[in-house]
């Protein structure tokens, strides 16, 4: 509840003369002499036109709590976004059980990584439609566009190394891609590609991929992870599982060139917090623009408190001038 009119409680204090001038004011007797009045007990009981003062008192605040205007309303909020469209393009093939990513100090492969990273990622676009494509070997949708972040972050928890062949088609990823958001009407349309290796199968080279994207208002970022040169992978010998360390072949050169054919950006990732940061950055690159409109319906209640005012100023006067009144 509110007042619209809060400056009318000033008048409140016209309460202390309208006090101070009935408790001044009585009935007076002439007496000859003043021991009859010494003789009489005083009492501090509550004397019954005592009420005549409150009733008063009781309508004058009602009167200027109907003044300030007393309302009541309820708040309504609309928002509308400008969302948008993200498709995260992960590499699945064989190279990604590299073990060169940290989480607690221990070893873990490089997808396991991603897919925390990511799910972090989802999390913070509320407002936007999100999908997932997987690419080894082959590329297919996971998860198309949606809204319903919890399925695509369930879909997300069950990609596994190899569901989609161990080789690394990159230009496939895009061509997938860009099908799935060609007909979209978005305010914006990306595609997060994250890989590992370089582009070795496939029948669409990247470069192509890249143009038929930025020929259709998609951006693309790219991301190579891994460190440089050796990453270990854990093998099977005759001495039980070993560490064995293999030459990274990331191809940053084809990445780069599709991030700028596109309007995007390159990143290099070889550890978890840079891993975390590119995600971060591409986060606030990539705002949507959400508008919120907030209004208020008031309900007006000054008419409650002008009648019991009313009522208290009618039961004043009415008692005043019968059981309650004053006897010169």
């Amino acid at each position: 509840m509110r007042f619209a009119h809060p400056w009318f409680f000033l008048l409140l204090l016209t309460i202390i003369p309208v006090y101070w001038k009935a408790r001044s004011t009585g009935g007076r007797f002439r007496f000859s002499s003043l021991e009859v009045i010494k003789n009489i007990k005083v009492t501090t009981r509550f004397h019954p036109r005592q009420l005549l003062l409150w009733l008063r008192i009781l309508a004058i605040i009602f009167f200027v709590l109907a003044l300030a205007r007393p309302q009541q309303g309820k708040k309504f909020t609309e928002t509308s976004s400008e969302g948008v469209d993200i498709m995260l393009l992960l590499d699945t093939s064989g190279s990604m059980q590299a073990l060169d990513f940290e989480r607690e100090g221990k070893r873990v492969n490089r997808l396991a990584i991603v897919k925390e990273v990511v799910a972090k990622f989802i999390d913070k676009r509320a407002s936007d439609r999100m999908g997932l494509v997987v690419f080894g070997e082959d590329a297919y949708t996971q998860c198309p566009l949606t809204l319903d972040h919890g399925i695509l972050v369930e879909l997300l928890s069950k990609v596994e190394i190899g569901m989609a062949g161990d080789s690394t088609a990159i230009g496939s990823a895009l061509g997938v891609g860009v099908n799935r958001m060609k007909d979209l009407k978005a305010k914006s349309k990306i595609m997060i590609l994250l890989t590992d290796g370089r582009s070795n199968a496939g029948q669409l080279p990247p470069d192509k991929a890249a143009e038929i994207a930025n020929s259709l208002g998609v951006k693309v970022y790219t991301i190579g992870v891994g460190t440089h040169g050796k990453a270990p992978f854990l093998a099977d010998t005759l001495f039980g599982q070993r560490f064995v360390y293999q030459d990274v072949d990331l191809d940053e050169d084809t990445l780069r060139s599709i991030a700028t054919a596109t309007g995007g950006k390159y990143y290099r990732a070889t550890q978890t917090e840079e891993l975390e940061k590119i995600y971060d950055e591409i986060d606030r690159l990539e705002k949507t623009e959400i508008k919120s409109k907030t209004y208020t319906e008031y309900n007006e209640l000054f008419g409650v408190f002008l009648l019991i005012g009313m009522f208290a100023l009618v039961c004043e006067i009415v008692l005043g001038q019968t059981i309650l009144r004053k006897i010169p």
